[in-house]
């Protein structure tokens, strides 16, 4: 998982990171991330995590925004524009009823269109901007700010495939995480 993130700061305009990270200075956020309430997601193929998607929390300990997260998602160099972000987020949108997110949003570097349409395509709207306030070397861009308001409670006649199920799918894709993120 690291090394796919390393990627996206090689990138640039992917992640306000300029230097690589190493696993040492992402453990905490690592162990922060409690499966129930804001998992991690994998995507592994034969030869390894391909790709992967967070929930985090809004503003920690602010009670008002408990129902409100961030999704970040990364995907290697070489699995990108296969669909595999797409499936991810949509995935992780069809977990938010049960782990009580009703407002999901992502902050995206200005440059990044790749993200900004894959957001828009899936239904995220652009809920705000900040200009100005990345800096890579001289070269500046804005933080935009797109966001989806869940429809939870799922008020539908239809049987909503969540609950129980989502709940392990999440512990046992944290599970392939933590094997993936200490590789």
């Amino acid at each position: 998982m690291v090394s796919i993130y390393n990627e996206a700061v090689a990138s640039s305009f992917a992640t306000a990171d300029i230097a690589a990270v190493s696993v040492d200075s992402r453990r905490d956020w690592f162990t922060e991330h409690e499966p129930t309430k804001y998992p991690i997601y994998v995507w592994e193929e034969a030869d390894g995590v391909r790709a992967w998607c967070s929930l985090s929390p809004y503003r920690p300990g602010r009670m008002a925004l408990r129902f409100t997260a961030e999704i970040s998602y990364y995907v290697q160099r070489d699995s990108q524009r296969k669909g595999i972000a797409s499936r991810l987020v949509r995935h992780a949108i069809s977990d938010c009823e049960a782990l009580q997110i009703k407002n999901l949003f992502a902050i995206v570097l200005e440059p990044n269109s790749g993200s900004c349409s894959l957001l828009e395509k899936l239904g995220f709207e652009k809920w705000g901007f900040l200009p100005y306030v990345a800096d890579f070397d001289g070269q500046e861009c804005g933080h935009l700010y797109y966001g989806q308001r869940l429809p939870w409670p799922n008020k539908s006649p239809e049987p909503t495939p969540i609950g129980r199920r989502s709940s392990a799918i999440a512990v046992s894709v944290l599970a392939a995480a933590w094997l993936s993120f200490f590789r």
